[in-house]
């Protein structure tokens, strides 16, 4: 973890030495963020093309089988 190349020319530095942390660092950053702007893509081309999972209150309240499939499912006794 201390190493140095100073002490030790054939070895390499230590975990303490900004280029053995920042460079996996910045790759891990980078990933999220590839990762997050990707997701966010693909979630709004959803939204584009598929219809909401979610009625609005009316039409559950009327009822999802007169609004999806035009008629009462059940009849009143």
């Amino acid at each position: 973890m201390f190493a140095t190349k100073s002490v030790n020319s054939a070895g390499e530095n230590g975990l303490f030495y900004p280029s053995l942390v920042l460079k996996p660092l910045i790759a891990i950053v980078a990933t999220y963020l590839f990762f997050g702007i990707v997701s966010y893509i693909l979630i709004k081309l959803v939204k584009v093309f598929v219809r909401p999972c979610r009625e609005n209150e009316q039409e559950e309240s009327l009822g999802l089988d007169i609004k999806l499939h035009g008629k009462k499912a059940y009849h009143d006794a």
